[in-house]
């Protein structure tokens, strides 16, 4: 069977595609409601609030660490007191620390360690009564409770609103599949052919060779085209994304499975830059739009032949 080549984007094409990807961007975040923002201010507020009054204005914090490193939310607004906020893989290294309930009740002097490392980096801007050991004034702590719920609900919406649009987007990929004749299947661990889904078939996120795809599809004539959805909401993230993550997977998979056997796509929105764009069409990658998956469809469609 003579198998069908991916498509390849000229500079045109993809200045084009990339114009219309940030015309959808714009349009959707200037569209995006506040009210995520606000419910999340709201909740953090609470839990500052809660957090300061309950410690005493922060003088108690390590006499009580086991109680709020255990409780998620109070958790989340520990890490915040620092300036950088300190997440929490980082804060497991800076406090050779395990985080579990089990383990830091187990362990009192490791909750207490992990308090005195956030303490390190305390916003003194925001908490300037510590510092200098004494009682903050009303108009210091309910700065304090605003600034800090403002960053916490800022970095809540930020990381929601990635992983609602790449939900999105893969959902509109399986959807596309489905409605041209193809049929979802159970996830797996590619590690070799014999294990891929049948022509015709996909399966949600799962290993293929070596690194983890979105998506695998089996194209009509047998190849395997495993997927990545990626969206971008600037030209600095699009690297990330784009040429350090989806295309270095594309490279990998090649060299595991060959070109004879694997198509390595991706699926974007958002903002990219064209070089950007075309130096991962370069490596290998097949490149699609989610504002333009009958590109993809045509192509799917191809491989019947």
């Amino acid at each position: 069977m003579i198998q069908h080549p991916p498509p390849r984007w000229t500079e045109d094409q993809l200045e084009a595609d990339a114009t219309t990807s940030i015309e959808g961007f714009r349009e959707i975040r200037m569209h995006e409601p506040l009210e995520a923002y606000l419910d999340y201010f709201d909740e953090y507020r609470q839990h500052i609030e809660t957090l300061i009054e309950g410690t005493v204005d922060l003088s108690e914090l390590s006499n009580q660490a086991i109680e709020l490193l255990t409780n998620p939310e109070q958790l989340t607004a520990i890490r915040y007191l620092a300036s950088p906020a300190i997440s929490e893989d980082d804060l497991k290294v800076l406090a050779d620390a395990v985080l579990t309930a089990t383990r830091l009740r187990a362990e009192p002097e490791m909750a207490r360690r992990v308090i005195d490392t956030v303490m390190l980096g305390l916003d003194r801007e925001r908490f300037p009564w510590v510092a200098e050991d004494r009682a903050p004034t009303e108009a210091e702590r309910a700065a304090a409770v605003v600034s800090t719920a403002a960053l916490i609900a800022t970095q809540k919406v930020q990381t929601s609103r990635r992983n609602d649009a790449k939900n999105v987007q893969e959902q509109a990929v399986a959807d596309v599949l489905l409605a041209n004749g193809f049929t979802q299947v159970e996830r797996r661990s590619v590690t070799n052919v014999s294990l891929l889904p049948s022509p015709g078939e996909f399966c949600a996120e799962s290993l293929f060779g070596t690194r983890k795809a979105d998506l695998i599809v089996r194209l009509w004539d047998g190849r395997a085209m495993p997927t990545e959805c990626k969206v971008s909401n600037s030209s600095t993230n699009s690297v990330k994304r784009l040429n350090n993550d989806a295309a270095v997977k594309g490279k990998t998979w090649i060299q595991e499975f060959g070109t004879a056997t694997c198509v390595p796509a991706a699926v974007l929105s958002g903002v990219f830059k064209v070089h950007n764009l075309a130096s991962a069409q370069a490596d290998g990658l097949t490149l699609f739009w989610a504002h333009r998956l009958d590109a993809m469809v045509e192509f799917i469609e191809n491989t019947r032949a």
